[in-house]
């Protein structure tokens, strides 16, 4: 092996990886080297990896370093942002599923943006969803790819807070996260599918996570995903029932206010969360996932 380079993957497809090296157009193609399978690691979008050249100039990746997150589906690494996307109708959310998704990316300090999409399809719905998430701390938009509205504000906070960030789209079949990408970036071209109308569910015409340049950005990438999927909590160990407090922001300025040491924050007489669900300030949807997260962690055993 004659020379290292270091780079980021921005493709992987069937133990094929595209590789962008800094300065170097296009990117490299290459395949992991074998080691890797006995050290049970996959080099995922978004890593940082070495390569190494042979006499021919074929690359191998050869290292990858450290992640500082990582997701199994989408499966990406080293992710700054997560723009979650629901449709305000056809199809409508399932608030538990979004949530599910947000705690998760909460805990791998992956930071959760809302957008709303299909503001004209139900303007009123919109404005509650994002007013649900705004109330919980999260930066929220509502948006309607068809006739632009508020693709302008999203597009800026994308530029200006996403420079030098790896950011995602993800959502639910058919909530229209392709769509939205060309409104906000014509030039990325993506592939967008229609929702059937019989069962009001899109399918997923993105199959695979790809990183794109993000335009106007100098260091900034941006990845279309395939959308929810692995929020199993009761199959996969995201983290355990004592984290899933953390993971509600609206929860965390009340924690260690209850009467309770151990309080769980679902059921129990002086719950300093319950007093702020019934007071307005934490809102009885968010509460109702957590409690649905929770049921599930609490039979959960270090050997499942």
């Amino acid at each position: 092996m004659e020379n290292t380079n270091r780079g980021r993957i921005i493709k992987g497809v069937g133990g094929l990886y595209q590789v962008q090296l800094p300065d170097q157009n296009p990117p490299v193609a290459c395949r992991a080297k074998g080691a890797f399978r006995h050290e049970n690691l996959t080099p995922l979008v978004g890593d940082i990896v070495s390569l190494e050249f042979d006499p021919t100039g074929d690359a191998m990746i050869s290292d990858i370093d450290e992640r500082k997150n990582a997701l199994i589906r989408p499966p990406l690494s080293n992710l700054d942002y997560m723009f979650v996307t629901l449709a305000a109708a056809k199809p409508l959310p399932v608030l538990e599923t979004v949530d599910k998704l947000i705690c998760i990316l909460e805990h791998h300090h992956i930071t959760p943006v809302i957008v709303v999409t299909k503001y004209d399809a139900s303007p009123e719905y919109a404005e509650e969803l994002r007013a649900l998430y705004a109330g919980a701390g999260f930066d929220a938009f509502c948006t309607c790819s068809k006739d632009g509205y508020g693709v302008d504000a999203l597009r800026e906070y994308v530029k200006t807070r996403c420079e030098g960030s790896i950011s995602a789209f993800a959502g639910a079949s058919g909530v229209g996260k392709s769509t939205l990408l060309n409104a906000l970036f014509p030039a990325l071209e993506l592939q967008t599918g229609e929702v059937s109308r019989k069962i009001e569910r899109g399918k997923h015409t993105t199959r695979t996570v790809e990183l794109f340049r993000m335009p106007g950005t100098e260091r900034g990438y941006i990845a279309d995903t395939p959308g929810f999927s692995m929020l199993d909590f009761a199959r996969f160990n995201f983290f355990g029932k004592e984290d899933l407090p953390l993971t509600m922001r609206e929860f965390v300025p009340h924690l260690g206010n209850c009467r309770f040491t151990k309080c769980s924050h679902t059921k129990e007489q002086g719950c300093a969360i319950l007093e702020a669900v019934k007071r307005g300030e934490i809102a009885k949807s968010r509460h109702d996932s957590f409690v649905a997260i929770y049921d599930v962690l609490k039979n959960k055993h270090d050997w499942d």
